[in-house]
């Protein structure tokens, strides 16, 4: 072979040679860039997966759901549970007796009576004041109050009368403790107006309102009053002294 022949040659295989080089370095690239995607999604795939409390088994039906535990978080003695328990209860109830015991105390205080109520709740009265065959008015608890000092006449009369006929039957001897002392609320029974003593047809009481008239015992004898004049509660603490009131 001549000299411009292997030079020839020569020269081919240098041209010829980085062609053949380069080809696997770019068939490379392509296979490390899938490699590098594949870890990516599987970091991404094994960070991405949880346990999730409503994942559906093979049968496709949703499996049981999971409870948490909080176990780690827990005291680990059951009985110091309970003792925290029980004594942060009873606490509470003391402080709710504490705070309820005040609260009736406060109420019962500012419901009871006070000392002027107090003093009108009974009234004394001296009878010896009260001549015979007079009538007196006081005032007991915000209403008048009738005192009569019968005469005999007044008395027999009074018993003498037909009782059970009468339209509020009573007999006199259940309106007096004593005979000679007529005792009663001076308010009419029909509409509460204040009744005029000596007066009427029957020699006891007349209420000007309505036209009612009471006997010589505050019974109900004409007119629209459907009750006798009501009796209050009076003891004689001495002979001619009456307290009225209980």
């Amino acid at each position: 072979m001549s000299l411009t022949s292997r030079a020839a040659a020569t020269l081919a295989r240098q041209s010829i040679r980085p062609t053949t080089a380069l080809r696997p370095a770019a068939a490379i690239v392509p296979q490390q860039q899938q490699r590098g995607r594949a870890d990516v999604g599987s970091s991404i795939e094994s960070h991405a997966h949880f346990n999730s409390p409503f994942t559906r088994g093979s049968s496709g039906k949703q499996d049981t759901t999971s409870i948490p535990s909080f176990k780690k978080y827990r005291n680990g003695s059951e009985t110091g549970n309970k003792v925290f328990q029980y004594f942060m209860v009873g606490a509470f109830g003391g402080l709710t007796a504490l705070g309820a015991k005040d609260t009736v105390q406060n109420f019962l205080v500012n419901m009871s009576a006070s000392a002027d109520v107090l003093a009108q709740a009974k009234v004394e009265v001296d009878l010896a004041t009260i001549p015979e065959g007079k009538n007196v008015i006081i005032k007991w608890r915000g209403k008048p109050v009738f005192i009569r000092h019968r005469t005999a006449d007044e008395i027999k009369d009074a018993e003498a009368t037909d009782w059970q006929k009468l339209r509020d039957p009573q007999p006199d001897s259940d309106r007096v403790q004593k005979p000679e002392w007529l005792i009663m609320l001076g308010v009419c029974t029909h509409l509460g107006c204040v009744p005029i003593g000596e007066a009427g047809d029957f020699g006891g009481w007349f209420c000007p309102c309505h036209g009612s008239h009471y006997d010589i015992s505050g019974r109900a004898r004409k007119g629209p009053a459907p009750l006798n004049l009501e009796i209050p509660a009076y003891d004689f603490a001495e002979d001619n002294q009456v307290v009225i009131g209980t």
